[in-house]
């Protein structure tokens, strides 16, 4: 927990453990085959063919998914993800008793920089969880 703005930061590479929902970068065919969308897809029931917003599977094993590639595995522009980055947040502050563990959303496979992304995060409520590469850029 950062003690000047209230946010919580978790390692990267680290999996939620107390029921949060498991927040990843997905691509528009709804292929969940590499990253931390297979991981999404074996250990928080993502689901093949979907491929934005939540996902339920049970009180333990849930996810959101955030577009960061097209449906032929292309990049998306960063317009468009923070179009989906700002549908997650506005999902986040209506259900204030869910806790959301952020992936580096767009910053693996889809090859942008924490600088690039982390930014379009500011403004989550206190009930998103952050990797801790995006400390000095959220807020």
């Amino acid at each position: 927990m950062d003690n000047v703005t209230g946010r919580r930061f978790h390692q990267d590479r680290t999996l939620p453990t107390n029921g949060e929902i498991f927040v990843f970068g997905s691509n528009l065919a709804g292929i969940h085959g590499a990253g931390a969308a297979l991981v999404a897809k074996q250990k928080f029931g993502a689901k093949t063919g979907l491929c934005i917003g939540y996902m339920y599977h049970s009180p333990t094993r849930s996810c959101y998914a955030i577009p960061t590639k097209d449906m032929n595995i292309n990049t998306l522009p960063l317009r468009e993800i923070k179009r989906h980055v700002d549908d997650f947040r506005m999902f986040a502050m209506r259900v204030p008793d869910k806790s959301f563990f952020v992936t580096r959303v767009g910053c693996g496979l889809a090859g942008y920089q924490d600088w690039e992304i982390a930014p379009m995060f500011s403004g989550c409520t206190e009930n998103v969880i952050f990797p801790e590469e995006w400390h000095e850029y959220i807020e």
